[in-house]
């Protein structure tokens, strides 16, 4: 029976000094660190697993399937009926009056009209040129004047709609780029150029000349006539 309780004693120790070396570890120090890092360490891989899972489902959800394609919210609204009775909302007259013109099947005056009375349209002046959608305000040439040469050209230098375009000279865009080129006297000019164009002011032929430079006139564009036509096309039978 002694045997039995110094047994039972000695047991009872041991669990206490256990549970005093747990709490220790438990209390502070490295050990507590070290047991908290490696809960972290395994909590972590699951916390990052199951996000990206949800990020999986998630994308999975948005993408564009043919059985979830539809319409952008708000895009599509439903045709109002218009004169489908008081049912409808708009009340007796379908928000089209008490009769008259405008409340007819098809009704409705045009864009401008004002009555059967004088329109602003023609109350109001034509524009000239191109306001006005004429021909007489655009530009038949690219200009430059006889000035400007002297200033980026050098003795003996040919004048060409090409070379004052690679010199940026001008600026030739769009429409301007089918129209020929034409010199103007404005300036002086003190160098022998040879100047080819498709017209020439008197001033700036007769300075060009003084310089000692020489005037080329380029034939111009043809215009198209119905005679001439029909004489290229005789001709081309024959």
């Amino acid at each position: 029976t002694g045997t039995r309780s110094a047994t039972a004693t000695a047991r009872t120790e041991r669990r206490r000094e256990r549970m005093q070396c747990g709490a220790k570890v438990l209390g502070g120090g490295h050990g507590a660190m070290a047991m908290t890092t490696r809960r972290s360490l395994v909590v972590a891989p699951r916390a990052a697993a199951s996000e990206a899972s949800a990020q999986a489902e998630e994308a999975e959800a948005e993408r564009f399937r043919l059985n979830n394609l539809s319409p952008q919210p708000g895009s599509k609204k439903t045709k109002k009926r218009i004169g489908r009775g008081y049912g409808a909302g708009q009340g007796g007259s379908a928000g089209k009056g008490m009769r008259g013109q405008n409340a007819r099947s098809g009704g409705g005056t045009r864009p401008g009209f004002e009555g059967g009375q004088n329109p602003l349209y023609r109350r109001l002046p034509k524009l000239r040129g191109i306001a006005g959608g004429m021909g007489a305000g655009q530009k038949d040439y690219n200009v430059v004047n006889v000035g400007l040469l002297s200033d980026v050209f050098a003795e003996g230098d040919e004048v060409t709609l090409e070379a004052l375009t690679e010199r940026r000279v001008i600026d030739v865009s769009g429409r301007e780029r089918s129209l020929p080129l034409k010199v103007l006297g404005d300036g002086a000019v003190d160098k022998k150029l040879v100047v080819k164009a498709a017209a020439f002011s008197k001033s700036a032929e007769e300075k060009i000349a003084a310089a000692g430079g020489e005037v080329v006139t380029l034939p111009g564009r043809k215009k198209w006539t119905r005679a001439d036509h029909e004489a290229s096309k005789k001709a081309a039978e024959e």
